[in-house]
Protein backbone atom coordinates (compact mmCIF):
# COMPACT_ATOMS: atom_id res chain seq x y z
CA UNK A 1 0.00 0.00 0.00
CA UNK A 2 0.97 3.52 -1.10
CA UNK A 3 -0.03 6.80 -0.06
CA UNK A 4 0.67 10.24 -1.44
CA UNK A 5 1.67 12.14 1.64
CA UNK A 6 1.72 16.10 1.57
CA UNK A 7 3.04 18.12 4.09
CA UNK A 8 1.62 21.75 4.05
CA UNK A 9 3.60 24.56 5.98
CA UNK A 10 3.23 28.27 5.62
CA UNK A 11 5.70 28.95 3.18
CA UNK A 12 6.38 25.60 1.35
CA UNK A 13 5.16 22.20 0.60
CA UNK A 14 6.94 18.95 1.05
CA UNK A 15 5.62 15.58 -0.64
CA UNK A 16 6.51 12.07 -0.90
CA UNK A 17 4.66 8.81 -2.30
CA UNK A 18 5.35 6.63 1.01
CA UNK A 19 4.87 2.87 1.64
CA UNK A 20 4.24 0.87 4.86
CA UNK A 21 7.63 0.77 5.23
CA UNK A 22 7.84 4.44 5.43
CA UNK A 23 10.04 4.39 2.35
CA UNK A 24 9.29 7.36 0.50
CA UNK A 25 9.96 7.70 -3.16
CA UNK A 26 9.24 10.74 -5.91
CA UNK A 27 10.09 13.46 -3.02
CA UNK A 28 9.86 16.98 -3.74
CA UNK A 29 8.80 20.26 -2.55
CA UNK A 30 7.09 23.47 -4.18
CA UNK A 31 5.95 26.68 -2.54
CA UNK A 32 2.82 27.10 -0.78
CA UNK A 33 0.60 28.92 -2.52
CA UNK A 34 -1.11 32.30 -0.92
CA UNK A 35 -3.80 33.68 -3.20
CA UNK A 36 -6.89 31.24 -3.20
CA UNK A 37 -7.61 27.96 -1.98
CA UNK A 38 -8.57 27.28 -5.55
CA UNK A 39 -4.85 27.57 -6.07
CA UNK A 40 -3.77 25.62 -3.39
CA UNK A 41 -5.96 22.61 -4.52
CA UNK A 42 -4.73 22.60 -8.26
CA UNK A 43 -1.10 22.75 -6.80
CA UNK A 44 -2.14 19.40 -4.91
CA UNK A 45 -3.84 17.79 -7.60
CA UNK A 46 -0.62 18.31 -10.01
CA UNK A 47 1.54 16.95 -7.72
CA UNK A 48 -0.78 13.66 -7.25
CA UNK A 49 -2.46 12.96 -11.16
CA UNK A 50 1.21 11.23 -12.61
CA UNK A 51 0.39 9.19 -9.03
CA UNK A 52 -2.83 8.25 -9.05
CA UNK A 53 -2.45 4.71 -10.14
CA UNK A 54 -0.05 3.60 -7.31
CA UNK A 55 -1.05 5.00 -4.37
CA UNK A 56 -4.27 4.40 -2.48
CA UNK A 57 -5.44 8.10 -1.76
CA UNK A 58 -3.89 11.37 -0.08
CA UNK A 59 -2.83 12.27 3.53
CA UNK A 60 -2.39 15.62 4.42
CA UNK A 61 -0.66 17.71 6.91
CA UNK A 62 -1.89 21.27 7.59
CA UNK A 63 -1.42 23.90 10.33
CA UNK A 64 -4.82 25.11 11.63
CA UNK A 65 -7.59 23.51 14.19
CA UNK A 66 -8.78 20.17 12.22
CA UNK A 67 -11.32 18.08 12.30
CA UNK A 68 -9.84 15.41 10.89
CA UNK A 69 -13.29 13.84 10.89
CA UNK A 70 -15.05 15.95 8.63
CA UNK A 71 -12.13 17.28 6.91
CA UNK A 72 -12.18 20.48 7.50
CA UNK A 73 -9.98 23.39 8.89
CA UNK A 74 -12.34 25.36 11.82
CA UNK A 75 -9.63 27.69 12.19
CA UNK A 76 -6.30 29.21 13.13
CA UNK A 77 -3.17 28.05 10.76
CA UNK A 78 -0.88 30.38 8.65
CA UNK A 79 -1.64 33.24 7.67
CA UNK A 80 -1.01 32.38 3.94
CA UNK A 81 -3.31 29.53 4.50
CA UNK A 82 -6.22 31.86 5.98
CA UNK A 83 -8.52 31.00 2.47
CA UNK A 84 -8.89 27.28 3.82
CA UNK A 85 -10.49 28.12 7.41
CA UNK A 86 -13.73 27.22 8.15
CA UNK A 87 -14.20 25.14 4.26
CA UNK A 88 -14.11 21.27 3.81
CA UNK A 89 -10.32 20.85 2.40
CA UNK A 90 -10.29 17.36 2.53
CA UNK A 91 -13.88 17.01 0.95
CA UNK A 92 -12.58 18.88 -1.77
CA UNK A 93 -9.40 18.01 -2.49
CA UNK A 94 -11.29 14.23 -2.44
CA UNK A 95 -13.87 15.32 -5.32
CA UNK A 96 -10.95 17.32 -7.47
CA UNK A 97 -8.85 14.12 -6.98
CA UNK A 98 -10.94 11.60 -7.18
CA UNK A 99 -9.62 9.27 -4.48
CA UNK A 100 -9.85 9.25 -0.66
CA UNK A 101 -8.42 11.93 1.64
CA UNK A 102 -7.44 12.23 5.23
CA UNK A 103 -6.12 15.50 6.98
CA UNK A 104 -4.59 15.92 9.57
CA UNK A 105 -3.17 19.16 12.03
CA UNK A 106 0.39 19.02 11.67
CA UNK A 107 1.37 18.93 15.18
CA UNK A 108 -0.68 16.01 16.08
CA UNK A 109 0.61 14.07 13.06
CA UNK A 110 4.44 14.29 14.58
CA UNK A 111 3.11 13.13 17.62
CA UNK A 112 1.47 10.09 15.85
CA UNK A 113 4.44 9.85 14.28
CA UNK A 114 6.82 9.93 17.16
CA UNK A 115 4.25 7.91 19.56
CA UNK A 116 3.61 4.87 17.21
CA UNK A 117 7.13 4.86 16.07
CA UNK A 118 9.71 7.14 17.21
CA UNK A 119 11.23 8.47 20.52
CA UNK A 120 7.57 8.57 22.45
CA UNK A 121 6.61 5.20 21.82
CA UNK A 122 6.10 3.92 25.50
CA UNK A 123 5.46 7.27 27.14
CA UNK A 124 2.29 7.71 29.12
CA UNK A 125 2.45 11.69 29.10
CA UNK A 126 4.63 13.48 26.45
CA UNK A 127 4.85 16.37 24.18
CA UNK A 128 5.65 17.23 20.56
CA UNK A 129 7.30 21.03 20.08
CA UNK A 130 7.42 21.56 16.15
CA UNK A 131 9.43 25.30 15.57
CA UNK A 132 8.51 25.85 12.37
CA UNK A 133 6.92 29.12 10.65
CA UNK A 134 4.88 28.86 13.82
CA UNK A 135 4.66 26.48 16.47
CA UNK A 136 2.58 23.44 16.36
CA UNK A 137 2.46 20.99 18.66
CA UNK A 138 0.84 18.02 19.84
CA UNK A 139 -0.09 16.27 23.52
CA UNK A 140 -0.05 12.97 24.56
CA UNK A 141 -1.68 11.98 27.61
CA UNK A 142 -2.23 8.39 29.32
CA UNK A 143 -1.02 7.48 26.16
CA UNK A 144 -3.25 8.89 23.81
CA UNK A 145 -3.02 11.86 21.49
CA UNK A 146 -5.49 14.22 22.91
CA UNK A 147 -7.45 16.44 20.21
CA UNK A 148 -10.00 18.44 22.36
CA UNK A 149 -13.55 19.18 21.97
CA UNK A 150 -12.86 21.89 19.39
CA UNK A 151 -9.55 19.92 18.11
CA UNK A 152 -7.15 23.37 19.15
CA UNK A 153 -5.69 21.11 21.97
CA UNK A 154 -1.59 21.65 21.87
CA UNK A 155 -2.02 24.95 19.64
CA UNK A 156 1.12 26.27 21.25
CA UNK A 157 1.32 28.84 18.91
CA UNK A 158 -1.66 31.04 20.66
CA UNK A 159 -0.13 30.44 23.92
CA UNK A 160 0.31 34.40 25.62
CA UNK A 161 4.06 34.87 26.60
CA UNK A 162 3.91 38.05 29.10
CA UNK A 163 0.17 39.10 30.71
CA UNK A 164 1.10 42.38 31.44
CA UNK A 165 1.87 42.98 27.55
CA UNK A 166 -1.69 41.19 26.62
CA UNK A 167 -2.43 43.10 23.40
CA UNK A 168 0.84 42.94 22.14
CA UNK A 169 0.50 40.34 19.76
CA UNK A 170 5.03 39.88 20.00
CA UNK A 171 4.01 38.35 23.29
CA UNK A 172 3.28 34.81 22.14
CA UNK A 173 4.76 31.40 21.37
CA UNK A 174 4.16 32.12 17.74
CA UNK A 175 6.44 34.92 17.44
CA UNK A 176 8.81 34.23 20.62
CA UNK A 177 9.30 30.07 20.08
CA UNK A 178 9.52 30.15 16.19
CA UNK A 179 11.67 30.21 13.20
CA UNK A 180 10.76 33.13 12.16
CA UNK A 181 10.82 34.63 15.64
CA UNK A 182 14.47 33.19 15.77
CA UNK A 183 15.80 35.32 12.49
CA UNK A 184 14.21 38.06 13.57
CA UNK A 185 16.06 38.25 16.80
CA UNK A 186 19.34 37.21 15.13
CA UNK A 187 18.67 40.37 12.58
CA UNK A 188 17.55 42.38 15.49
CA UNK A 189 20.94 41.48 17.16
CA UNK A 190 23.10 42.20 14.08
CA UNK A 191 21.54 45.21 13.22
CA UNK A 192 19.74 44.23 10.18
CA UNK A 193 16.91 45.53 8.56
CA UNK A 194 14.05 43.54 9.30
CA UNK A 195 13.42 42.58 6.06
CA UNK A 196 17.08 41.52 5.18
CA UNK A 197 17.64 37.93 3.79
CA UNK A 198 17.83 35.49 6.40
CA UNK A 199 17.26 31.62 6.96
CA UNK A 200 18.36 28.89 8.95
CA UNK A 201 21.07 27.57 6.73
CA UNK A 202 22.71 31.24 7.12
CA UNK A 203 21.86 31.28 10.74
CA UNK A 204 23.39 28.04 11.89
CA UNK A 205 26.26 28.25 9.55
CA UNK A 206 27.41 31.84 11.96
CA UNK A 207 26.60 29.90 15.27
CA UNK A 208 28.63 26.98 14.09
CA UNK A 209 31.67 29.22 12.61
CA UNK A 210 31.23 31.00 16.52
CA UNK A 211 29.88 33.85 15.70
CA UNK A 212 28.96 35.65 18.93
CA UNK A 213 25.32 37.28 17.86
CA UNK A 214 24.40 34.15 16.17
CA UNK A 215 24.82 31.93 19.17
CA UNK A 216 23.69 34.63 21.61
CA UNK A 217 20.97 34.74 19.55
CA UNK A 218 20.36 30.97 20.04
CA UNK A 219 20.85 30.98 23.67
CA UNK A 220 17.75 33.32 23.69
CA UNK A 221 15.62 31.61 21.76
CA UNK A 222 16.18 28.33 23.43
CA UNK A 223 15.48 30.36 26.86
CA UNK A 224 12.04 31.23 25.15
CA UNK A 225 11.01 27.71 24.36
CA UNK A 226 12.83 26.23 27.62
CA UNK A 227 10.12 28.12 29.77
CA UNK A 228 7.65 26.94 27.46
CA UNK A 229 8.44 23.65 28.43
CA UNK A 230 8.04 23.87 32.03
CA UNK A 231 5.08 25.43 31.59
CA UNK A 232 3.81 22.08 30.07
CA UNK A 233 6.03 20.03 32.09
CA UNK A 234 4.04 21.83 35.39
CA UNK A 235 0.98 21.12 33.80
CA UNK A 236 1.36 17.44 32.14
CA UNK A 237 3.87 16.15 34.36
CA UNK A 238 5.77 15.11 31.07
CA UNK A 239 8.18 12.07 30.34
CA UNK A 240 9.60 13.61 27.43
CA UNK A 241 8.98 16.64 24.88
CA UNK A 242 10.13 16.00 21.48
CA UNK A 243 11.65 18.84 19.13
CA UNK A 244 10.70 18.93 15.47
CA UNK A 245 10.56 21.02 12.38
CA UNK A 246 13.24 22.30 10.12
CA UNK A 247 15.66 23.15 12.59
CA UNK A 248 15.59 19.68 14.68
CA UNK A 249 17.73 18.71 12.11
CA UNK A 250 20.36 20.84 13.62
CA UNK A 251 21.61 18.60 16.79
CA UNK A 252 23.10 22.12 18.46
CA UNK A 253 19.60 23.38 18.93
CA UNK A 254 18.95 20.19 21.40
CA UNK A 255 22.06 20.46 23.29
CA UNK A 256 22.00 24.34 24.07
CA UNK A 257 17.87 23.79 24.80
CA UNK A 258 19.22 20.79 27.39
CA UNK A 259 22.06 23.44 28.72
CA UNK A 260 19.41 26.39 28.77
CA UNK A 261 16.58 24.15 31.08
CA UNK A 262 19.37 23.53 33.51
CA UNK A 263 20.87 26.90 33.52
CA UNK A 264 18.08 28.63 33.60
CA UNK A 265 14.97 26.85 34.28
CA UNK A 266 16.15 24.61 37.35
CA UNK A 267 19.34 26.09 38.92
CA UNK A 268 17.87 29.70 37.72
CA UNK A 269 14.13 29.16 39.31
CA UNK A 270 12.82 32.53 41.06
CA UNK A 271 11.47 30.12 43.72
CA UNK A 272 14.96 27.87 43.99
CA UNK A 273 16.40 25.36 42.76
CA UNK A 274 15.26 22.94 45.20
CA UNK A 275 11.95 23.46 44.53
CA UNK A 276 12.27 23.66 40.67
CA UNK A 277 13.81 20.08 41.10
CA UNK A 278 10.88 18.78 43.24
CA UNK A 279 9.16 18.84 39.40
CA UNK A 280 10.84 16.17 37.55
CA UNK A 281 12.58 17.53 34.89
CA UNK A 282 11.46 15.79 31.10
CA UNK A 283 13.96 14.74 28.62
CA UNK A 284 14.43 16.99 25.68
CA UNK A 285 14.62 15.13 22.94
CA UNK A 286 14.51 15.54 18.60
CA UNK A 287 11.82 13.53 17.23
CA UNK A 288 13.10 10.24 15.67
CA UNK A 289 11.50 11.40 12.07
CA UNK A 290 13.24 15.12 12.43
CA UNK A 291 11.41 17.20 10.05
CA UNK A 292 9.60 13.91 8.29
CA UNK A 293 7.53 13.17 11.28
CA UNK A 294 4.14 15.24 9.84
CA UNK A 295 4.21 13.38 6.68
CA UNK A 296 4.87 10.25 8.64
CA UNK A 297 2.16 11.01 10.88
CA UNK A 298 -0.08 12.10 8.31
CA UNK A 299 0.51 8.92 6.27
CA UNK A 300 -0.25 7.02 9.70
CA UNK A 301 -3.67 8.69 10.35
CA UNK A 302 -4.50 8.05 6.85
CA UNK A 303 -3.91 4.36 7.88
CA UNK A 304 -5.91 3.74 11.07
CA UNK A 305 -9.02 5.87 9.35
CA UNK A 306 -9.11 3.98 5.79
CA UNK A 307 -7.33 0.79 6.34
CA UNK A 308 -8.34 -0.65 9.71
CA UNK A 309 -12.39 -1.16 8.38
Amino acid sequence: MKVMVFDVGGTGIKYSVMDEQLNRTDTGSTPTPADSQEHFLNTLREIYLPHKDEVDGIALSLPGFIDAEQGVVRGGGAPSLAYNVGTPVGPRLAEACGCRVWIENDGKAAAIAELERGVLKGCRNAAVFIIGTGVGGGLIIDGKLVRGRDCTAGEYSFMNTNADAWNDPTKSVACQCSTSGLLSGYRARKGLPADAPMDGRIFFEAVHAGETEANETLRSFCRAVAVQIYNLNVLLDLEKVAIGGGISKQPILVETLNEVYEEYILRGHPFSEAQARCLPRPEIVPCRFLSEANQIGAFASYQKAFLED
